[in-house]
């Protein structure tokens, strides 16, 4: 039976299909690295930008290079359920929201859908769209089914358990796939916002994140360049990755696209001109 979320890649390497056999859960197959960003870059187009009206966020900066890596680079828009490898038929990227901006506010989590043709323009509007969304008293429909599923005693234990059965037979309700921010293709938490440092945040092994992203406060990094070592203020992230979806030559390369936007973000204004597609 198909899933309602993605299509089975068949024509794939051996080695990724005998890893999905020999890590069976996702937290199995958790690597972590960190990503330094220098910020002199970024804030040179972002006060570039703010003169010409457009007020960019770090955010919108770092979503548009994840969009535009993934649309290059699709095998990181793979997961796997029941050692089975799946090429996702979106992109979207959950985060958690504070009620209210506040940080001691409850946070409401939920997902941006993207096109892989989207610009930084793009981006910046739905990302602006779904933070003003979920920042109002109104209950989405994530914190709908998790309000129905503790409203009865035993429910709650009950109904998770029925659910990771479902969808480990691919048997998930399309409705249910579509509100769960534990569907998606990243996980991101943006911790420099609260002037928290950065984390590895944790795999789910529910679900089908295979990517998490947390952003955390800059900090002084050693940047080694032409035989000399300079300090740098840098941004850091902390990545974690299922490897089952890819090779690290591969995630190596599509870092390195990654890094390339964030270096240089105006060419993210336009789209792609082509986007490669997963035939596995």
């Amino acid at each position: 039976m198909g899933r309602s979320d993605g299509k089975r890649l068949k024509n794939i390497d051996y080695e990724y299909l005998v890893a999905a056999h020999i890590m069976e859960r996702r937290s199995d197959a958790m690597n972590m690295t960190t990503l330094d960003i220098p910020l002199e870059p970024l804030h040179r187009y972002m006060n570039q930008k703010r003169k010409e009206g457009k007020r960019y966020s770090h955010l919108s900066v770092i979503l548009a290079a994840v969009v535009r890596a993934i649309s290059q680079y699709p095998a990181l828009n793979r997961f796997v359920v029941n050692k089975r490898i799946y090429a996702r038929n979106e992109l979207s990227i959950g985060m958690v929201v504070l009620k209210g901006g506040r940080i001691d506010a409850a946070g409401t989590a939920d997902k941006m859908k993207f096109n892989l043709t989207d610009t930084i323009e793009d981006v910046d509007r739905t990302i602006n769209e779904y933070v003003e969304k979920n920042r109002s008293d109104e209950e989405n429909a994530t914190d709908r089914v998790a309000k129905r599923l503790v409203s009865t005693p035993g429910l709650l234990r009950v109904g998770v358990s029925f659910m990771k059965w479902l969808d480990k037979h691919n048997w998930m309700p399309k409705s249910v796939i579509e509100v769960s921010p534990f569907h998606c293709t990243m996980m991101f938490t943006n911790l420099a916002s609260i002037k928290t440092d950065y984390v590895f945040h944790h795999a789910y092994d529910f679900g089908t994140v295979s990517l998490t992203l947390a952003v955390g406060k800059p900090r002084m990094v050693p940047i080694h360049s032409k035989g000399e070592t300079k300090m740098e203020r840098c941004m850091p992230l902390g990545l974690v990755m299922d490897e089952r979806i890819a090779s690290g030559a591969y995630f190596a390369l599509a870092f390195r696209e990654f890094r390339k936007y964030m270096e240089n973000p105006a060419l993210l204004e336009i789209p792609p001109e082509k986007v490669v597609e997963d035939n596995g």
